[in-house]
């Protein structure tokens, strides 16, 4: 911004300065530009202009970790709303459903309920639908873990049977449907008569076949699950 002034004016003549008057009785020395060049260039700037770096680097600091938690918030808040619905719905539903294996349980029946404790076993009836094609299974193993409310007192039951599946006439390969029966003595894994309270179970099935370090597991069944009362 330029400034004009006129020489030899006295000290009460209104001068202007770019855009800005003197005032009346004000006095600007006049100063020689190639001196103000040869100064420093910290001399150059007036004191009033000098600012603390280092007090404006504080005062920046706190002032984004004033905001820094209110910008979260708003980008969290924002963000599901800028993403297009659909296309969260396609990501959210683009797996494909598992198939059941064709080694299935098809019920489990539990008899008597509900239990008395040391009246007798619990039967768990399981019938089990074999696959086509067995590829080279030969066992078929049933399982059924029996667990307290408190996961304390467990019992675990199994039984293994060979099994084969035989051409129908006409070619056609049956699936037949073996019946397997579990039967539970009342007892936890101490041998000692299990407590009143609903108990759970779990059923699981798979086939089996041999191998160079003994039986391995070819297909396994979906689990079933369910409750009891043991009184």
């Amino acid at each position: 911004m330029a400034a004009h002034l006129t020489q030899g004016a006295g000290p009460r003549q209104i001068a202007a300065v770019g855009s800005l008057t003197v005032s009346e009785g004000c006095v600007i020395p006049l100063i020689d530009a190639t001196e103000l060049l040869r100064r420093p260039f910290q001399d150059r700037i007036p004191d009033s202009l000098m600012i603390d770096c280092s007090s404006v680097s504080a005062r920046a600091g706190a002032a984004l970790r004033r905001t820094a938690p209110i910008a979260g918030l708003l980008v969290g808040f924002c963000l599901p709303m800028l993403l297009p619905a659909d296309g969260l719905a396609k990501n959210k539903h683009s797996r494909a459903p598992r198939l059941e294996p064709e080694l299935k349980i098809v019920d489990v029946n539990v008899s008597p309920t509900p239990y008395m404790s040391g009246d007798g076993p619990l039967r768990f009836a399981v019938n089990v639908q074999l696959p086509k094609e067995l590829d080279g299974a030969t066992v078929l193993e049933v399982t059924s873990l029996v667990s307290s409310p408190s996961k304390t007192s467990l019992r675990f039951l199994t039984h293994r049977r060979p099994v084969e599946v035989h051409p129908a006439a006409g070619g056609q390969t049956e699936r037949p449907t073996l019946a397997i029966e579990l039967s539970w003595d009342g007892q936890d894994h101490r041998k000692q008569l299990a407590g009143s309270g609903t108990y759970s179970y779990e059923v699981r099935t798979k086939l089996l076949t041999q191998g160079e370090k003994g039986l391995r597991t070819m297909m396994v069944a979906w689990p079933k699950r369910g409750t009891l009362e043991v009184k």
